[in-house]
């Protein structure tokens, strides 16, 4: 009796131990998912690092020229150090996820969003494109021009076999891929900007940021993108 209880221990550990190898840890659903008890925890975290240090908040050090949605990022290396959390959520970039935990506004209202980076590695491979187009071509690949100093990029031209787009955070919907004279890419938030309209009560006039009609409602940043206004009821691009 004895020896069989040791031989189901045995059979019942090697189970385990192979589900955890046959599934690396990046892989596993856990990492990929913004879970809202994930958010939660991280949010405490923070709330409780900014009442221990006097109003700071944990969060890396960038330029002062960083766009607005990728500028605080969370510094999770800070929070384990002052014993505030355990370990870094699984589906962080830190813990081979797919999310950068950041701020949006942290010196009045530290609430934590998230930066799918799914959307930087498909601007990644354009991006990639275009550096060897542009070797042996004067100009970037120019689509449709779409507003000021704002062009499509023609996919055809850069060699890609799809349209130049990237995965929505906020929905299934593929974002088309902008790129203003200097070929910078943009990612164009319209579609999602659009039914944001639809969805959320707002108090958003020409000239305000629609941007944060999306950042304030949803757990994700939109990042990688230019300014947005509201003109008869519909999003359009903000003329400098």
């Amino acid at each position: 009796m004895h020896k069989r209880l040791i031989q189901l221990l045995i059979i019942t550990f090697t189970v385990m131990l192979l589900s955890g190898c046959l599934y690396p840890e990046s892989e596993k659903t856990k990492n990929q998912i913004p879970h809202e008890e994930q958010l939660e925890t991280v949010q405490v975290a923070v709330e409780q690092y900014k009442e221990e240090n006097n109003g700071l908040v944990p969060i890396k050090t960038k330029p002062n020229d960083t766009p607005i949605f990728e500028k605080y990022l969370i510094d999770f290396d800070l929070l384990r150090e002052a014993n505030i959390l355990a370990e870094t959520p699984g589906n962080a970039f830190e813990n081979g996820g797919h999310y950068q935990y950041a701020l949006l506004d942290p010196e009045t209202d530290p609430e934590i969003k998230l930066i799918d980076l799914r959307m930087t590695e498909d601007l990644r491979r354009v991006n990639v494109q275009l550096d060897i187009y542009r070797s042996g071509q004067l100009y970037p690949p120019f689509g449709e021009r779409i507003g000021k100093d704002l062009y499509t990029v023609d996919s055809d031209e850069l060699g890609l076999e799809e349209s130049a787009t990237v995965g929505s955070p906020y929905s299934e919907k593929e974002l088309p891929i902008l790129m203003n004279s200097d070929g910078d890419l943009f990612v164009d938030y319209r579609p999602e900007l659009y039914e944001a309209l639809e969805e959320y009560d707002h108090s958003f006039e020409p000239g305000d940021d629609l941007r944060f009609l999306l950042a304030d409602h949803t757990p994700f940043l939109p990042t990688y993108s230019l300014p947005y206004t509201i003109e008869d009821g519909e999003p359009v691009f903000m003329e400098e």
